[in-house]
């Protein structure tokens, strides 16, 4: 299971990522546009975090 979470965690940030271009190209509101940017960096944040080595005690 905890392999999979990164995993999952990444592919939303691929998603949101895109989703990011295609508000900016329909000429979405720049808050809007934000909110989905920040969530990206959310996700991709805690997916890399989540590979990197810590103790599992």
């Amino acid at each position: 299971m905890n392999s999979i979470v990164p995993v999952l965690l990444l592919a939303v940030a691929g998603m949101l990522v895109g989703g990011v271009v295609s508000l900016a190209r329909q000429g979405a509101t720049k808050f809007s546009i934000g909110v989905v940017a920040v969530l990206a960096l959310l996700a991709l944040a805690g997916g890399v975090l989540w590979l990197l080595p810590g103790d599992t005690a």
